[in-house]
């Protein structure tokens, strides 16, 4: 049992347009880095938090990635081991890209090959949803599953939990821009309608599947019609500045399909290359500038690896 060790987890895009709490996907970057010790002593120490100016607890009991870690050593036997955390915010707090999925998952990554891999990522992710629960006040998988399977993955069902790792073409890009404005996850959420038409679920679930089936087919034409949300994304596109004109200027610099990012406000598009994925956030970027919005934009291929240890 090493003593000592430093993992990175992958940012994530939740809900993939249509799919709301039920798919998502990890991406190369941004994403969040811990440093883990087993110490001498008892509990778990919070003993740096870069990158966040000031905003997340060092309190153990507040913070998600020192709660979930606590959760995982009540499950192992193990509830007194002493634990110091450093925790190294690489991407944006309430951007939309699963930030706290980010260090969650990391530091259970972390504890568990600490600890000799005892559970498999897929047998994390109900730890890592403790921390979801934390930050939002609801834990959902869509952004911790991802981050610690790679790729995209669906969640079938949440009682009981059934996570399914989905195919994806393999030169499939993901274009990312945050515009620089406060979106809280916990806000976005109460925004959403608890009832909905049946006319209307009906159409999202025929996105929903179509979506699924395209990943699997490789079928861009048919993942972009599928790229269509009519139950959250009408209330959500309100909190993000000129919305639809973004998604206009990226469908026209050939985009396959354009949303919110998680409870946004980064956007994303999915592209079939690396340029066009470029193009994109310049252009996205450009127009962000010109209404006197700040943005930062990421291009990275869809995550195959999910958390990983750094030397």
């Amino acid at each position: 049992m090493s003593a000592s060790i430093k993992v990175f987890a992958p940012a994530t895009v939740a809900n993939v347009v249509c799919g709301y709490d039920v798919l998502g996907f990890a991406v190369n970057e941004p994403g969040d880095e811990v440093i883990m010790k087993l110490t001498e002593g008892s509990g778990i120490r919070i003993t740096k938090i870069t990158g966040d100016e000031g905003r997340l607890p060092l309190d153990p009991q507040k913070n998600t990635v020192s709660a979930s870690v606590q959760h995982y050593l009540n499950h192992i036997g193990k509830p007194d081991v002493g634990v110091e955390i450093e925790l190294h915010k690489k991407m944006p707090i309430g951007s939309g890209l699963g930030s706290s999925s980010a260090s969650t998952v990391a530091g259970l990554f972390a504890v568990n090959t600490l600890f000799d891999n005892l559970l498999t990522n897929k047998e994390l992710v109900p730890f890592a949803m403790k921390g979801e629960e934390l930050a939002c006040g609801y834990g959902h998988a869509d952004n911790v599953a991802p981050a610690l399977l790679g790729g995209f993955v669906l969640i079938r069902s949440y009682q009981p939990l059934d996570i399914i790792s989905l195919p994806h073409p393999d030169d499939l890009y993901a274009a990312i821009v945050y515009p620089e404005v406060d979106v809280p996850t916990k806000d976005a959420r109460q925004m959403i309608r608890s009832k909905v038409l049946l006319k209307d679920a009906v159409t999202q679930w025929g996105n929903v599947a179509g979506l699924v089936s395209g990943l699997f087919m490789k079928d861009y034409d048919l993942i972009g019609r599928s790229m269509t949300d009519i139950l959250v994304e009408p209330t959500r596109s309100i909190l993000i500045p000129d919305f639809y004109k973004l998604r206009s200027l990226a469908m026209k610099t050939g985009a396959t399909g354009f949303g919110i990012s998680g409870s946004g406000p980064s956007v994303f598009a999915l592209t079939k290359d690396e340029a066009t994925a470029r193009a994109i956030t310049q252009k996205l970027q450009q127009h962000l500038k010109g209404i006197g919005i700040n943005s930062l934009s990421f291009v990275s291929e869809v995550n195959k690896k999910g958390p990983v240890i750094l030397d």
